[in-house]
């Protein structure tokens, strides 16, 4: 029962970055150009003061700080260094830089959460970026340090909110929707003022880019992060951030049957290969312990007398 509980949690969670994947398609698509950091904005913003509303509680003493620092990492600061990476890289590059946050996670659960790093985590870790190599890249795919600082950067700032976020748990009391409205709020409030300096507000908003921005809001956070807290509570920080590998799975699926964008050979062996390095770093079932049968007593049967 708890395999198959494990499984299904698994599936869950894969949802949330299975829509993330969908955030090109949809920004492409349907939100007004050049507003990256207005998109991250109100993404996060609407969906969290409408958790807060709901739920009505907020932070108590050593929470607050502690929303605070999952908010910004989780949320703000990962969205900005990963727009920012995302204008300076192809974006292949930029989802290998971030496919390098279950390298990180690795190094961080065993520093913050003692937990002891296998070799079946290793080869995860190896078999997740080569398939996100094969699936992304692209040939003549150029570089610059700001564009990988920032993407390393943003697999860092995520790594730090899934191990920190497993670390501290949840506050007894506090349900998951309002708990994941403290980080949307905080996270939204962090990009805000980078939105409205850098980009301004566009001058009108049609209904596709009302649609979009509502997508990004209830689906893509609210939806997304509820459940993605969820599988950080039930799940390894590790099996979780591997999980992640399905956003860009995703996103070329998408494009794949959405857009009519080609699909090699190449990449779908990376697809596979992904796979099975999320497969691979789940955790697994314990071996049932032996069970010893301790020997029957032997009998000693009379001896007859003569």
């Amino acid at each position: 029962m708890r395999n198959k509980n494990t499984v299904l949690d698994a599936s869950l969670t894969a949802l949330a970055p299975a829509v993330w994947g969908s955030t090109y398609l949809v920004t492409t698509q349907l939100l007004p150009p050049d507003r990256p950091l207005l998109a991250a904005t109100v993404r996060a913003l609407p969906a969290g003061l409408v958790l807060l509303a709901v739920t009505r509680v907020l932070p108590q003493g050593i929470w607050w700080w502690r929303a605070l620092a999952l908010g910004v990492l989780n949320i703000g600061a990962f969205f900005c260094l990963l727009f920012v990476a995302a204008y300076h890289l192809p974006g292949g590059v930029a989802a290998l830089m971030v496919s390098a946050q279950p390298v990180l996670v690795l190094l961080l659960s065993a520093l913050l959460l003692a937990e002891p790093v296998r070799r079946r985590h290793v080869a995860s870790c190896v078999l997740g970026a080569a398939g996100i190599a094969m699936l992304v890249l692209r040939a003549g795919a150029g570089v610059d340090t700001i564009g990988v600082l920032s993407g390393l950067g943003g697999a860092g700032c995520m790594a730090a909110g899934v191990v920190l976020t497993k670390r501290w748990g949840r506050p007894a009391g506090v349900s998951l929707l309002a708990f994941t409205g403290w980080q949307l709020t905080v996270g939204g409030l962090a990009v805000a003022p980078l939105a409205l300096v850098m980009e301004g507000l566009p001058g009108r908003l049609s209904a596709a880019n009302i649609a979009g921005f509502g997508y990004l809001s209830v689906i893509g956070a609210l939806l997304a992060y509820a459940i993605w807290f969820r599988g950080i509570e039930r799940l390894p920080a590790l099996a979780v951030s591997f999980l992640g590998f399905a956003s860009p799975l995703a996103a070329a699926v998408l494009g794949y049957v959405v857009l009519g964008q080609s699909l090699s050979p190449v990449q779908a062996l990376g697809a596979v290969i992904v796979v099975a390095a999320v497969v691979l770093a789940q955790p697994r079932r314990p071996r049932p312990e032996p069970v010893t049968i301790p020997p029957a007593p032997s009998r000693t049967l009379p001896t007859s007398s003569s």
